[in-house]
C-alpha cells in the first residue's frame, strides 16, 4: 500500500490537471493570435500572395481547313514555318521596355532593330503599317521565315532574349495553283481583336486571344467553319510561374475543308484574258478624246446558268494575298489602299459600279412588253431621238428603220428604247405622276435583282442603283444644299446641272426616263448582278443567290455538308417573253449582230451562243465596255472600265474564255481533251480513308498563239471591224 495520503494524491492530479489546461489554453491562445496575425493584420498581404496562384491556359492554335477548287486543287492552304513571336507582356515590364532584347533580336534575324519594334507596337489610328493589330496579350509573329540557324541561337541563349520563342507554327498560304491568284474572292486573314473577343464570347464561335479571322472573300464568310477549335490546356501555377498541376485540357480540332465551286483553270484563263484585254485596250486610240485607253478596272465573272454557282471570278487590279501573312508590311499596305493603285483590295464584280450601257436593253424590252408592246411588233430605229429640243443619237448615229425589239437588240438600236422609255414616263403622267403610276421600266429593273444585293457569298456586296421616282426624291433631299451653293445659271457644265439639281432635282424628267431605257443616266450595276440576270434568262427565269462555297468537309472527312443553290426570286416575264429574248440574243453573235464579228467561226449549232453588247457612257471618263453571254450551262459577264467598246475591248477575252472551257479552236472544231470544262463540275473531290482530299495536277494556262487565234478560212489580214460594234 501506498504512503500517500488520499489527499495528497488528489491534490497532485488536480495540479498535473490545471497545467495541461494551462497549456492547452495557452496553444489556443497561440493559435487565436497567429490566425489573427495572418486574417487580420498581414490578411491583405496574404490575399494577394494568393491570388498570385493562378491558371495558366497553354493555347495551341487550331490548324485552318484548306479552301479547294471544285476539283481539290488547294486554293488556300498552311504550311509549317519556324516562327520567332515576341511577348509584349513581357518586353513591356522590362526597364527599357524590350529594346534591349529587341535590338539583340534583330541582329540575329538580320532586321533593323525598328523594323522588329515596330512589328510589336499596337496598331490605333494614328500608328502605320506595320504594327500588331491582334490582341496584345498574345505572341506577335516577327517573322514566319527563321532559318533552323536562328532559331537555335535564339533557344540556346534564352536568358538574352526573354518574351522571345521560335517554333514550328503552320502558317496560311495562298499557292496560287496554275498562276491563278483569286485574290479578292479568297480574301486574308489577320489577327483578331479585343472587340471582336468580347463580342463572340457569348456566341457558338467564341474567339481565343491566339485567333486569325478572315477579313475578306470567303475566308471570312466560311470563317467559323475555317477555323476549327484550339487545343486548351489549363495549368495552376504559382506567383513563380512554377506548374503545380494539371486542372484542365480541351482537345483541339482542325478546321473543316471548305470546296468551292470555283474551277482553277478557269479562273487561270479568266484572270489572264481579262488582264491581256486590259493591256491590249490600253493600246488603242479612244476615238472620242483622242487619247489612249486607260482601261483602268475591270471584271469578270463565270457563271454556272442553272445553279448560280461561281466557275471564275476575276477583278482587276489585283493583289497577291500571301502580303498579309505573318503581318502586312507598311510599303504593301500603302499599295493596296492607295489611290494611285486603283485600290485592289476591292472586288469589282460584286463592289464595281457603273451604268450598264446596252447589255441593260434585256431588262427594258422587258418592261416593254409588260407594258403591253409586242415583242415582234414594229419600232423605229431612227438614226436619232428628238426631245425638248434636244437631239439623242443612235448608236454613232445609224438608223435600222421599222424593227422588231429583238432586231433592236441584236442591233443594240438607242432610239426604239428611247421612245419607249419616253412614252411610258408619259403615260405615267409626266412631271405630275398619276396617283397609280405602273413605272413599269423602273419596277423591272428591281424585279430582275438590280439595285439589291444578289445574295452572294462573299462579303460587302453593293447594291447598285435604280433611280426611280423615290430616289430621286431622297437623292435630292441629301444634296439640295451642296447643289443650291454650287450651282450657277449659265456657269460650267457642272455649275448648271447644279443649278438644275437644286431647283427640280427630286422631279423624274423625261430626259431621265429615256436615259434610263438605255441603262444610263444615274443607273449603276454591277457584273455580278448582271450575270445573274442574264444567267436568268438563260435558265427559264429562276435568280439564283450566286454561291463560291459548294461543300464543307469535316478533318476526318466522314461529313459533307452540301451548300445547296437558292433562289431569291424569278424574272417578272412569262416563258414567251424570255424565249423571245433568248431568240434575240442569239442574233447578236449572228451575222449582222453586235457581236458577231467576235463570234465568227463559233459552232452556234452545236453550243448555242447568246450575246448582247454594251458600251456605258460615263461623264468624266472614257467608255466603259460591257459583254453579257451565254449558252446553256455558263454565263460569263465582262466589264471594263475606260475600256471602249463592250465587243471591241471585252470581246476577244471573253471569247478565249469560252474556247478554252469546251475545247474549242477559233474554226469552231471542238477537241473535248483540251477542253476544260465542257460541262458544270457536277462531282465533289474524292476523299480519301484517312480524310485527306484527292487533287489533280494543274498546269499553267497558255494563250493562243496568233496563228491558232487566226482560222485557216481567215488566213491573212484580219477583217475590219463592222462600224457598229457596241
Amino acid at each position: 500500500m501506498s504512503n500517500i495520503p488520499e489527499t495528497g494524491r488528489t491534490s497532485r492530479v488536480r495540479i498535473r490537471l490545471v497545467i495541461i489546461q494551462v497549456l492547452v489554453l495557452s496553444m489556443f491562445v497561440t493559435l487565436g493570435g497567429r490566425l489573427w496575425y495572418l486574417q487580420i493584420r498581414n490578411g491583405e498581404e496574404y490575399y494577394h500572395e494568393a491570388k498570385s496562384n493562378h491558371v495558366q491556359r497553354v493555347v495551341q492554335p487550331a490548324v485552318r481547313g484548306s479552301i479547294l477548287d471544285a476539283r481539290g486543287i488547294a486554293l488556300a492552304d498552311n504550311e509549317t514555318r519556324l516562327v520567332v513571336s515576341a511577348s509584349r507582356t513581357q518586353l513591356m515590364k522590362m526597364k527599357d521596355r524590350g529594346k534591349a532584347v529587341m535590338t539583340r533580336l534583330a541582329s540575329v534575324l538580320d532586321m533593323a532593330p525598328k523594323e522588329v519594334m515596330d512589328k510589336v507596337r499596337l496598331c490605333d489610328s494614328e500608328t502605320p503599317k506595320p504594327c500588331w493589330n491582334g490582341s496584345p496579350y498574345q505572341p506577335i509573329p516577327v517573322t514566319l521565315e527563321a532559318t533552323t540557324q536562328q532559331a537555335l541561337q535564339l533557344r540556346e541563349r534564352p536568358e538574352d532574349f526573354p518574351g522571345i520563342t521560335a517554333e514550328p507554327t503552320a502558317v496560311r498560304r495562298y499557292p496560287a495553283p496554275g498562276g491563278t491568284r483569286t485574290a479578292q474572292v479568297l480574301g486574308y486573314l489577320s489577327p483578331v481583336t479585343d472587340a471582336e473577343i468580347q463580342k463572340a464570347k457569348d456566341t457558338d464561335s467564341p474567339h481565343l486571344r491566339s485567333d486569325q479571322v478572315g477579313r475578306s472573300g470567303i475566308e471570312r464568310t466560311y470563317d467559323t467553319q475555317l477555323r476549327g477549335k484550339a487545343e486548351v490546356t489549363s495549368y495552376e501555377v504559382d506567383n513563380l510561374g512554377r506548374v503545380m498541376g494539371q486542372t484542365k485540357s480541351d482537345p483541339g480540332v482542325p478546321g473543316a475543308t471548305l470546296v468551292t465551286s470555283i474551277d482553277a483553270r478557269v479562273q487561270s484563263v479568266a484572270e489572264f484574258e481579262l488582264q491581256q484585254a486590259m493591256k491590249t485596250v490600253r493600246n488603242e486610240t479612244d476615238k472620242i478624246t483622242g487619247r489612249k485607253y486607260e482601261a483602268d478596272s475591270g471584271a469578270v465573272v463565270v457563271m454556272e446558268t442553272r445553279t448560280g454557282r461561281i466557275v471564275a471570278m476575276a477583278s482587276q487590279p489585283d493583289y497577291d494575298p500571301n502580303a498579309w501573312v505573318g503581318g502586312i508590311s507598311g510599303t504593301d499596305y500603302a499599295r493596296l489602299t492607295s489611290k494611285s493603285s486603283n485600290y485592289p483590295l476591292l472586288n469589282r464584280a460584286i463592289q464595281g459600279q457603273a451604268p450598264a450601257g446596252s447589255i441593260f436593253k434585256v431588262v427594258s424590252a422587258s418592261a416593254a412588253v409588260r407594258a403591253g408592246y409586242d415583242f415582234d411588233g414594229k419600232y423605229n430605229c431612227s438614226s436619232s431621238y428628238s426631245l425638248g429640243g434636244r437631239s439623242f443619237a443612235n448608236f454613232e448615229s445609224k438608223g435600222h428603220g421599222p424593227i422588231t425589239l429583238g432586231d433592236a437588240l441584236k442591233f443594240s438600236c438607242n432610239t426604239v428604247f428611247y421612245a419607249l422609255g419616253h412614252k411610258e414616263w408619259q403615260r405615267d403622267g409626266g412631271l405630275k405622276p398619276n396617283k397609280d403610276t405602273h413605272d413599269w421600266f423602273y419596277r423591272t429593273a428591281r424585279e430582275f435583282g438590280l439595285g439589291s444585293e444578289t445574295g452572294v457569298d462573299l462579303p460587302n456586296e453593293v447594291t447598285g442603283r435604280i433611280p426611280d421616282r423615290r430616289w430621286k426624291k431622297s437623292f435630292w433631299a441629301a444634296n439640295k444644299d451642296s447643289w443650291c451653293k454650287q450651282g450657277k445659271k449659265g456657269g460650267t457644265y457642272v455649275q448648271q446641272i447644279a443649278y438644275e439639281s437644286c431647283l427640280e432635282g427630286n422631279q423624274l424628267k423625261a430626259f431621265d426616263s429615256i436615259n434610263f431605257a438605255i441603262g444610263q443616266g444615274d443607273v449603276l450595276v454591277t457584273p455580278i448582278q448582271m450575270a445573274t440576270a442574264y444567267a436568268a434568262i438563260s435558265n427559264g427565269g429562276t435568280l439564283y443567290n450566286p454561291t463560291v462555297g459548294k461543300a464543307v468537309i469535316s478533318p476526318d472527312g466522314k461529313r459533307v455538308d452540301m451548300i445547296k443553290p437558292a433562289s431569291h426570286g424569278r424574272l417578272p416575264i412569262d416563258a414567251k417573253t424570255i424565249n423571245d429574248l433568248d431568240k434575240g440574243l442569239r442574233s447578236v453573235v449572228a451575222p449582222g449582230g453586235t457581236a458577231a464579228w467576235r463570234f465568227g467561226g463559233w459552232p452556234l449549232d452545236k453550243i448555242p451562243m447568246r450575246a448582247k453588247t454594251g458600251t456605258a457612257q460615263v461623264y468624266g471618263k472614257q467608255t466603259t465596255s460591257w459583254l453579257a453571254t451565254y449558252t446553256d450551262d455558263f454565263t460569263i459577264v465582262m466589264t471594263i472600265s475606260q475600256g471602249g467598246t463592250g465587243s471591241g475591248a471585252s470581246g476577244p477575252a471573253v471569247r478565249n474564255i469560252y474556247n478554252a472551257m469546251y475545247g474549242l479552236d477559233m474554226a469552231g472544231n471542238q477537241d473535248l481533251k483540251r477542253a476544260l470544262l465542257p460541262k458544270p463540275q457536277a462531282q465533289l473531290p474524292r476523299v480519301n480513308p484517312d480524310g485527306s482530299i484527292e487533287a489533280p495536277e494543274i498546269k499553267p494556262y497558255v494563250p493562243p498563239s496568233p496563228e491558232e487565234l487566226a482560222p485557216p478560212a481567215l488566213a491573212g489580214p484580219p477583217a475590219a471591224p463592222p462600224k457598229h460594234q457596241d
